[in-house]
């Protein structure tokens, strides 16, 4: 599963429903950890860009989203789709630049409120 651990003011936001999507550079980090969790090799970087650029995914997929690094740290889960494009101002994005577009279609239950009712 992919891990994207964001500032506050987003997670909050994200969970309130008041912000539909995350940004990520496109950076060899996130393309690396992108191609992984859309189960594509590294040799295919180059196409999958390409086509994420044209079309995006179809298929929405589950992301982790932490507020912070920690295993611990407060999280949820959401169903995404992803593309390349430009993005909201005021959900973070500068103008002109090009991201990783996580579209959130459904958040789920907070993990950390789910373990700790499974351990009661």
């Amino acid at each position: 599963m992919l891990i994207l651990p964001i500032k506050r003011k987003w997670f909050c936001m994200i969970l309130s429903g008041e912000k539909k999507e995350e940004y990520r550079e496109i950076k060899p980090y996130w393309i690396s950890r992108i191609l992984k969790w859309l189960g594509y090799p590294k040799s295919e970087g180059k196409a999958v860009m390409q086509m994420l650029k044209e079309q995006g995914t179809l298929k929405q997929r589950e992301v982790l989203f932490r507020n912070g690094y920690s295993s611990e740290s407060p999280s949820f889960t959401a169903m995404c789709t992803l593309k390349i494009g430009g993005g909201y101002e005021e959900w973070g994005a500068v103008k002109g630049e090009k991201y990783s577009v996580f579209k959130i279609h459904e958040v789920h239950q907070n993990m950390q409120e789910r373990s700790k009712r499974n351990e009661q």
